[in-house]
């Protein structure tokens, strides 16, 4: 029998972009999502990750190892700086959807655009991004765009708002970046249609799909 990951979603608008990850980069394993649908507002109103809300998200991690997975991506960025606690609770892997991608920008760029949609995830990313600046020794600058409208527009119906809104602001940013890091999964759906960019854009899926997998077949050698 294959491996099975579980996803763990705060918001149903994730999922697709997940779902893709798996599709391109890993077709022959099996999941299954595990979605919170107001978890992502609840984060929202918080303006930060509270204690209550990891204990949510851990709920949902509960529920994938019921359904015996062998280990789980979280594909809402806000929890990343609390994904080696919430990992010391459970007997499989849990990697978080943006950490390798974060990684990546730092290697690349000396001026880093962020850009989210969510209240808490902008700074959240953009501390990550110092610490692993800090511990790489090398100086950085970031630049941090909140767009809370695109995110209202989303749970509004209006994706087509949410969309543009990113677009512009990819466009507005690579004229002052080197690199543009997409915080959250969520809003990768804006780029299909984003046009011609000069400097890279980095979204999480694939680094997420692929670290997990890493990290799975890393057990099974040892």
């Amino acid at each position: 029998m294959g491996r099975k990951i579980g996803l763990i979603h705060a918001t149903p608008n994730s999922v697709i972009a997940m779902e893709n990850a798996i599709d391109e980069f890993a077709p022959n394993v099996n999941y299954q999502n595990f979605i919170d649908k107001e978890l992502l507002d609840a984060v929202n109103r918080e303006g930060k990750v509270t204690g209550k809300l990891v204990r949510r998200i851990i709920k949902l991690i509960e529920k994938a190892e019921e359904s015996g997975v062998d280990g789980v991506a979280l594909s809402c960025s806000s929890f990343t700086p609390f994904v080696p606690q919430i990992e010391s609770l459970f007997d499989f892997p849990v990697v978080s959807v943006d950490m390798a991608m974060l990684e990546k920008a730092v290697t690349i760029g000396e001026k880093i655009g962020v850009i989210a949609t969510v209240a808490a995830a902008g700074p959240t990313t953009t501390k990550l991004i110092k610490e692993i600046a800090n511990n790489k020794q090398k100086e950085i600058e970031i630049v941090t765009e909140t767009i809370i409208e695109a995110s209202e527009a989303m749970k509004n119906g209006d994706s087509q708002r949410h969309d543009m809104l990113i677009q512009e602001k990819i466009h507005e940013l690579a004229k002052v970046c080197d690199v543009i890091v997409i915080a959250q999964l969520s809003m990768v759906r804006a780029l299909g249609s984003v046009g011609e960019i000069s400097v890279p854009i980095l979204s999480s899926g694939e680094t997420a799909i692929k670290s997990l997998l890493s990290k799975l077949q890393h057990l099974e050698t040892t």
